[in-house]
């Protein structure tokens, strides 16, 4: 299976461009912004994924330790980008939130580097020789910091999904190298209940929140995009209404192109192609799983699963909420939303998982270190 798990993971994401390219090119054409060009979002969409190509071919190129090394300055430089966020005249504050950085050309989400950093770092910690996993200091409150820094400067832009990804995606890597539960669990729970405190203490957020709880009754405020998100899913059905046959596209559903592109693809393409995605999503993280466990190292082991569990769970999170499974988080979906830096960044981790698939351990090792695995497995499950 190990052989055939590249071949696949490849084959899910092309699955994902494609459909997400085809239904860009659906919906872009009647967003609200830049009308005096129907097919701007769709050509700036080709322009980042050529970029997000030369960027998935470097790092699957490149021996993924490289990312041991740059763990520290990708660390800093996402500190500071994050800083800008917040710079009049640099930083960009767009429905409220201060999310992007203007780089004249274009412009940079800096949370999408985020996450990437604090995947590298947050392995790179766990990787070193004297780290005790299960110690408190060094196997819980080190990493806890490391990505707390993240976290502190993610959280005022009014950013809570990203911020909720991070930290989740920082205490699945800490589980996944060995933190005792005992540790996680009580500040996991904490955490969200620090994130419930705060979305109801700021206006927009309150209003999601008591949107999602009575959705019909917001449903022409705050709840109007999950509420027109479901129409177009009871609309397409199972077979769908047509390729650009969508209605929601046509200013009944904001930003039908990025954050909510599901549901137009439900009743464009009806249920089959939606189920088809989560299909894919599926494959990536069963693929991404199995090349992370081949990996010759500590670090590749975390790395590779960090990468999986930053798409996994923001594909969960975005299909939570077009779904209205969820309260409206604002992230896109990976591989099919228009938006370059999450483009960019989700390609490159899966260059990562190419380049770590290619070191993997030979069958022989894989035998010998499986049965060591298992062992640990057990041991650890007998712990909890």
């Amino acid at each position: 299976m190990h052989r055939q798990s590249v071949y696949l993971l490849l084959f899910a994401v092309a699955a994902l461009l494609v459909i997400g390219s085809v239904m860009l090119f659906s919906t872009s054409t009647f967003a609200l912004e830049h009308r005096n060009d129907p097919n701007y979002f769709i050509k700036h969409q080709f322009v980042w994924l050529g970029v997000a190509g030369v960027g998935c071919l470097f790092a699957a190129n490149v021996d993924y330790h490289f990312w041991q090394k740059m763990a520290w300055p990708l660390y800093g430089a996402s500190l500071v980008l994050l800083l800008l966020c917040f710079v009049p005249g640099i930083g960009q504050r767009i429905n409220g939130s201060s999310r992007w950085v203007d780089m004249r050309v274009t412009s940079l989400q800096p949370s999408e580097l985020a996450k990437l950093a604090l995947v590298c770092a947050v392995a790179w910690w766990f990787s070193r020789g004297e780290t005790e996993p299960r110690s408190f200091f060094k196997g819980f409150i080190a990493p806890l910091a490391i990505a707390g820094g993240l976290m502190a400067l993610v959280a005022p832009e009014v950013d809570m999904g990203t911020t909720a990804l991070l930290g989740a995606t920082a205490f699945g890597v800490m589980f996944i190298a060995g933190t005792r539960l005992t540790f996680i669990a009580p500040i996991f729970a904490g955490g969200i209940a620090v994130m419930m405190y705060v979305a109801t203490h700021i206006g927009e957020r309150h209003a999601r929140l008591l949107a999602f709880l009575d959705l019909e009754k917001y449903k022409e405020g705050a709840g109007l995009q999950q509420w027109q998100a479901l129409i177009a899913f009871g609309s397409g059905g199972v077979e769908g209404l047509g390729l650009g046959n969508g209605r929601q596209k046509f200013a009944y559903l904001p930003y039908a192109h990025t954050d909510f592109i599901y549901p137009m693809i439900g009743e464009e393409l009806g249920l089959r192609c939606t189920l088809l995605v989560v299909l894919c999503f599926i494959v990536i993280v069963f693929c991404g799983a199995i090349i992370a466990l081949r990996a010759r190292d500590r670090f590749g082991v975390l790395l590779g699963f960090g990468i999986v569990l930053l798409i996994a769970l923001q594909a969960v999170v975005n299909m939570g909420v077009t779904t209205a499974l969820l309260p409206n988080k604002g992230l896109p979906l990976p591989f099919i939303s228009y938006g370059g830096s999450n483009l960019c960044f989700c390609l490159l981790g899966i260059g990562i998982l190419i380049n770590i698939y290619r070191r993997g351990l030979s069958e022989k090792e894989c035998q010998r270190s499986s049965v060591k695995l298992s062992v640990n497995i057990r041991k650890r499950l007998v712990r909890l």
